[in-house]
């Protein structure tokens, strides 16, 4: 959710039932402690920082997290016995994103106190392995004794509780807030997320850090390049810097990266992000008390 969930949308889903969580990712340090401030004063209601581990200034970032009293930490794409043992001896709940069974247990043995299990349908920074999010709920869940939360590919009532039916505990939520009025992102990025169908993304970058892309003109460049089987460091030069920032907060749709989960295609219309939790919730009911009812 870089350059997507700042304070505005972090604190609307915090006060309309949900968790907000501010997506740390993006943002400079002092800028991150704005945002805290602003959610606080936005909310009374629980809210928290997710943390990608391997941004630079990660120091600075749980430092003004601790300082600014944040109370849930959601860490990702690096090892959680890193901050883990540090933020929980500051009465800090941490919970990490796995996209596998075996760091599913290895942020277990880290001392977290749940687990996101996200499946490779996800936007954004994923896991290598391509593994779907509801192959990877049971399978983690068989495993492990903390609380699952499923990530992936999931934007609706429907989609909450089949996850729950598989054994999640509970669901994370990105790519349909994406396109919410309260979403940081450029206008031009949330217009593409509506018009986004199936099998208009795809998973790659994976000798970098895999990610979920549109396939915009960028993507197309990048595919040619990997046709003259490119090197690590050909595909750092064309990538560049800030190209998540141009494509998804600066609303550059060619040559920005497109960051967006597979469930984009689902997505058809820009919503308040009290009305997705809403709908999300009502469908979720009725569903379930259907079920009950057969």
């Amino acid at each position: 959710m870089v350059w997507v969930s700042g304070w505005k949308l972090a604190s609307e889903v915090s006060n309309s039932g949900g968790l907000g969580l501010i997506g740390a990712g993006s943002m400079y340090p002092e800028v991150l402690r704005e945002h805290i401030q602003k959610c606080k004063n936005a909310t009374t209601k629980p809210f928290g920082v997710n943390v990608p581990m391997l941004y630079p200034e990660i120091d600075k970032i749980m430092e003004i997290i601790v300082e600014e009293g944040v109370k849930i930490v959601f860490t990702s794409a690096g090892n959680p016995k890193t901050w883990t043992s540090f933020l929980r001896e500051k009465g800090i709940i941490v919970v990490h994103v796995v996209s596998s069974v075996k760091f599913a247990l290895k942020a277990q043995d880290a001392g977290v106190e749940a687990i996101v299990c996200e499946g490779f349908e996800a936007g954004g920074h994923n896991g290598r392995e391509e593994s779907t999010t509801f192959t990877l709920i049971p399978m983690v869940k068989k495993e492990i004794s903390i609380p699952l939360i499923a990530a992936g590919g999931i934007a609706s009532g429907r989609g909450m509780l089949a996850a729950m039916v598989l054994g999640a505990d509970g669901v994370q939520i990105g790519s349909r807030f994406a396109a919410t009025a309260e979403s940081s992102a450029h206008q031009n990025f949330k217009q593409t997320i509506i018009d986004v169908k199936d099998g208009d993304t795809h998973l790659t970058l994976k000798e970098l850090t895999p990610v979920r892309l549109v396939k915009n003109k960028f993507y197309h460049q990048l595919q040619e390049l990997y046709k003259q089987n490119p090197t690590v460091e050909q595909l750092k030069e064309l990538l560049g810097r800030a190209r998540a920032k141009k494509g998804i907060f600066e609303g550059d749709i060619d040559n920005g990266e497109l960051e967006i989960g597979q469930i984009a295609g689902f997505i058809d219309e820009i919503k308040p992000a009290k009305v997705v939790l809403n709908e999300i919730m009502e469908e979720f009911t009725a569903i379930k008390r259907l079920i009950h009812s057969i």
